[in-house]
């Protein structure tokens, strides 16, 4: 799992500390499309500085996650080059560098004075103390309309404990997309959305792009046909090329997702299924293919 207190989120994005909420969106979505893996399927980088980018937009965007992840931004990069902006303050340093912690008076709390302040268990208490408990991850699934993740919006999760946390998916969202609370789940450990965007008929939307699984027959991809294929905006038939195996992915142009003028494409991936039930007949005909396949001069 990616490290929010290692990376520069500005950097990231190219844009200089403090940009406002539309420099933000515009650098998100110009890094979003050139990290994005369906555009660099050459690049083993891309998907990880992909994560990163969105990550980026998300803490950047949430006043109380930017707050948090600069602070611990800047304790992770003290030892960097740390004398570059001057000098700082002594117990600062100190307390960084050699993880110490100082009370009000700025005493050194080492071994000897935290015996005094602290009331440690007797052997007899130790014996009855429960118990720790591990805790878990947990993760949420998030249904949005397709409007909703291409545009953004704000939701609102209610943890188990009963509080209600506002939430704010990115935009040109995309389905299987997991977002990431830090540490409000019990156990202070984090609480995972995965964002579903699917119609009805089964249309996956990832930005402006929509994505669909067209199961045929083995005939069917063997031989190609003409088949009907949903879209956003209907219906429209999709002829399929002879000899189509499982995986190969087809363009239909101009049938995905719309924003300020621009309209993504639709991918159909053929996937080739067996059907459950065959007959004799059927069982006969793949046991002569195979005899024709193992032995060519057969006719």
């Amino acid at each position: 799992m990616t490290s929010t207190a290692n990376h520069d989120y500005w950097s990231l994005l190219g844009l200089k500390p403090g940009s406002n909420y539309d420099q933000l969106k515009r650098a998100f979505r110009r890094e979003a499309r050139r990290w994005h893996p369906d555009l660099n399927g050459n690049d083993v980088n891309a998907e990880e500085r992909f994560k990163l980018v969105n990550e980026a937009y998300a803490v950047l965007t949430d006043p109380r996650r930017k707050e948090a992840w600069e602070k611990s931004y800047l304790n992770n990069n003290f030892n960097g080059d740390q004398f570059s902006e001057g000098f700082p303050d002594f117990e600062d340093y100190i307390s960084v560098v050699l993880g110490l912690e100082t009370n009000e008076d700025n005493e050194y709390l080492d071994e000897s004075n935290i015996q005094d302040q602290v009331s440690w268990p007797t052997p007899a208490e130790q014996s009855t103390q429960p118990p720790v408990r591990i805790y878990e991850d947990i993760e949420t699934i998030l249904e949005l309309t397709p409007e909703e993740a291409l545009n953004g919006s704000t939701l609102e999760l209610e943890l188990k404990n009963g509080t209600l946390v506002e939430i704010r998916t990115p935009p040109f969202a995309g389905d299987g997309w997991r977002l990431r609370l830090a540490g409000v789940a019990q156990g202070g450990k984090d609480h995972f959305m995965q964002l579903r965007v699917m119609t009805d008929e089964g249309l996956r939307i990832d930005g402006l792009r929509v994505f669909y699984r067209l199961e045929l027959f083995p005939h069917e991809a063997v031989l190609g046909c003409a088949v009907d294929v949903p879209t956003l905006s209907g219906p429209v038939t999709l002829q399929v090329p002879p000899e189509s195996s499982s995986g190969r992915m087809l363009r239909l142009r101009g049938r995905g997702m719309e924003h300020d003028g621009e309209r993504g494409d639709q991918l159909v991936e053929i996937i080739v299924v067996i059907p459950a039930d065959l007959s004799d007949s059927e069982r006969a005909l793949y046991s002569r293919l195979q005899e024709i396949s193992l032995d060519p001069e057969i006719s």
